[in-house]
């Protein structure tokens, strides 16, 4: 690519400045404070980030380990994605009373429904402590480097003072080059408020998902309590709902075109600083094998649970995690591609090895070993993925891990009832028949697709999926493991404690069980032919990563860095915008509640609408939640750089104000967790409007909204 191209390519407004090139998901206590402020922000990086007095981080909190969530009352309600509460409702949900369908809204407080196990993190503080961490590492190589970074780490975590209700956390940055110590409050008892019926808070499901125009009301609502002393404790009847030191103003403003906005939350995983060999290798080889094994899985259970409720109830949470990721792999591919993610890596190495030569050498030897690795890899692709996504072998795996802790004899009273409880769970949303017909098909996959060198002996007789259906079936019926034959007496999936009352009996017979034995197949062939030449391959490539690393940030001055996301408290900002995706399409950066109605197919899947909803659109019965266009909006895009875990973080405008909530990104940008091009890259958010719409005028829980300060 030229030059000439590269600055085609680039060429955006001067307000939008050099970070909506690259993204950027900042540190909160390390912000580039100058350039928000160019962009239209109006209140300082201290606002954002302070440990000393209560300010906008203190409203964030990270939700049940995975997404984020924000308090948005002084009486700790909680907001987040319905997609991120999804588990909540469908735990709660059952045929008789399908609060997935019907949605769920408690009349006050004595309503809201515990959720045992969530809980929510805060961040009380951040502090760099790579001096501490990286201390007597200078010459060590891996494995003695990791040995020494963890005694490290436990060192400096022992030397903090912490309430019981707090840890550390250390967390690595820039591949192993910094290091950063979180510590964390956490608050336990969660209980659900209230939660839009699915043909609201999933309308459009997958058809939409990961697309723009977005038409989803993607909320639900919590609230954290605590106990007398307003400090996090278990669930219990006497605690009381949570006062945050800082919650945020809803607002209702309306919102134009360049409007600036920052997203703050727990943004899971990036990887923007991989050599364009890697980008290569995902586009072409890793994301098309965890794309096919998914698109199996999923037309499987469809057919299933588009005819069946109890399926469809009991399999929704499940369905829509596998379905998450396959969407956005598909887009990531495509986004690549489009973005020319492989030439652009290649001519930014071009233009750093032109400066040093230290960096052409990293370059080449990263070449090297991801060729080397390849055959490896995709492998690993294939394997993981059948295994996360047959669930018989899912099953087995998690067997496996307990009978090799039994007998190494790490396995105690303790984590046996763990264990027990893991599968209590896991059998609760499991139809071992559905899966039997799900494992013969990625069977079939996975013998067509695997090299024949990483195969057990004899695999080939599982290349025809029309056979191997009644033969999976037949070794289904006859397991324990998949609770279909019982051992002790009793069935696994039923009485579990009466299955594992004879603890050396169940071993043995899941030993011979021939769903296991299928397993163990797969796997001894995988971890002798596969695995280790994949780790130790990878173990070089992180070694080289973090010394390539390093060099980038040395060399290009011109650049300002990010650390990849990794759970950790991260704030990205940018401008409301739309976005022109392909030739001759425009995209405009709102949605509103018109275009609801008009993707409306009664009785669908997908696309229902509740009569109420109509109701209230054909009245123009919007109150105060209607804007400049005297309709209600209901989504809007941005130029904010978020990828997983994301979901539920709060849209905050110039001021500080709830905006939205976002909850995805536009298909075509899906790439911009390892090429952010800002052509394409959109984050997706509900608008606040909508929400409160919903909860007032559909849901008549005015009583919610009244808790809130609303910004008009």
């Amino acid at each position: 690519m030229t030059k000439k191209i590269l600055l085609s390519v680039f060429l955006l407004p001067a307000a939008l400045a050099f970070a909506q090139q690259y993204g950027g998901m900042w540190i909160p206590t390390e912000l580039n404070e100058k350039e928000m402020k160019e962009l239209g922000m109006k209140i300082s990086a201290k606002d954002i980030f302070n440990p000393q007095k209560p300010s906008i981080k203190d409203a964030v909190v990270q939700f049940n380990g995975g997404c984020t969530a924000e308090i948005i009352s002084p009486k700790g309600l909680l907001l987040t994605n319905h997609h991120c509460g999804y588990g909540q409702i469908q735990a709660h949900s059952t045929v008789q009373n399908d609060l997935l369908s019907n949605g769920f809204w408690a009349k006050n407080m004595t309503g809201e429904l515990p959720n045992p196990g969530v809980t929510v993190d805060f961040i009380v503080d951040i502090k760099e402590v790579t001096p501490q961490i990286l201390q007597g590492t200078d010459h060590l190589q891996e494995p003695e480097l990791a040995k020494q970074i963890t005694k490290n780490i436990e060192i400096y975590k022992n030397s903090q003072k912490t309430e019981p209700y707090q840890s550390i956390s250390v967390k690595s940055m820039y591949y192993g080059n910094k290091f950063y110590a979180y510590t964390i409050e956490t608050y336990k008892d969660i209980r659900l408020v209230g939660a839009p019926p699915q043909s609201i808070g999933k309308f459009g499901s997958d058809t939409d998902n990961w697309v723009w125009p977005r038409h989803t009301g993607d909320f639900s609502m919590f609230r954290i309590y605590a106990d007398k002393n307003n400090k996090p404790a278990e669930y219990s009847k006497d605690n009381v709902p949570y006062v945050p030191k800082h919650y945020l103003p809803v607002s209702i403003r309306d919102k134009n075109e360049n409007d600036f906005t920052f997203v703050f939350g727990f943004p899971g995983r990036t990887t923007e600083y991989l050599p364009a060999v890697a980008v290569e290798k995902i586009m072409t080889e890793i994301d098309p094998a965890r794309i096919a094994v998914r698109d199996v899985a999923l037309k499987t259970l469809d057919e299933k649970m588009r005819t069946d409720d109890a399926t469809r109830i009991q399999y929704a949470s499940k369905y829509a995690s596998v379905a998450n990721y396959w969407k956005k792999w598909i887009g990531e591919v495509e986004g690549l591609k489009k973005s020319n993610a492989v030439q652009k890596k290649l001519a930014y190495e071009a233009s750093l090895a032109g400066k040093s030569p230290e960096i052409k050498s990293t370059i080449d030897q990263l070449n090297t070993l991801y060729n080397e690795q390849a055959p490896y890899a995709l492998n690993n692709a294939y394997y993981s993925e059948t295994l996360r996504n047959a669930e018989t072998l899912t099953l087995a795996n998690l067997y496996y891990g307990y009978i090799t802790a039994v007998e190494s004899g790490r396995a105690d009273e303790k984590s046996t009832a763990a264990f027990k409880s893991r599968l209590t769970s896991f059998y609760k949303d499991y139809n071992a028949e559905l899966d039997a017909k799900v494992t013969a098909k990625l069977l079939a996959l996975y013998a067509n697709k695997t090299a024949p060198q990483f195969l057990p002996d004899g695999f080939g007789k599982y290349k025809n999926e029309a056979q191997n259906i009644p033969a999976i079936e037949d070794i289904s019926k006859n397991s324990v493991i998949t609770g279909r034959s019982e051992v002790n007496g009793a069935s696994l999936n039923k009485d579990i404690d009466k299955a594992f009352s004879n603890q050396d009996k169940l071993i043995k017979s899941i030993k011979k069980d021939p769903a296991y034995q299928l397993y163990l197949s797969l796997r001894e062939t995988y971890m002798a032919k596969a695995d280790p030449q994949f780790a130790s391959l990878q173990t070089k490539i992180d070694a080289l990563q973090k010394t390539y690393m390093a060099q980038q940030m040395k060399t290009d001055k011109d650049r300002k860095f990010f650390p990849d996301a990794n759970s950790t408290l991260r704030v990205t900002y940018g401008k409301v915008k739309g976005s022109s995706p392909r030739d001759a399409v425009e995209y405009g950066y709102q949605t509103h509640l018109a275009g609801v109605m008009e993707k409306y197919v009664p009785g669908d899947y997908e696309f229902d609408v509740p009569k109420k909803l109509i109701d209230l659109y054909q009245k123009k019965d919007f109150g105060s939640y209607k804007d400049k266009t005297g309709d209600v909006p209901v989504g809007f895009t941005a130029t904010n750089h978020t990828t997983g875990g994301n979901s539920g973080s709060p849209a905050l405008d110039a001021n500080g104000n709830l905006v939205g909530l976002n909850f995805d990104r536009q298909w075509e940008g899906t790439m911009s967790d390892i090429n952010y091009d800002p052509r394409f890259s959109r984050n997706i958010m509900v608008d606040t409007k909508y929400i409160l719409f919903i909860i007032d005028k559909f849901a008549d829980s005015r009583w919610l909204v009244d808790e809130m300060k609303i910004v008009k």
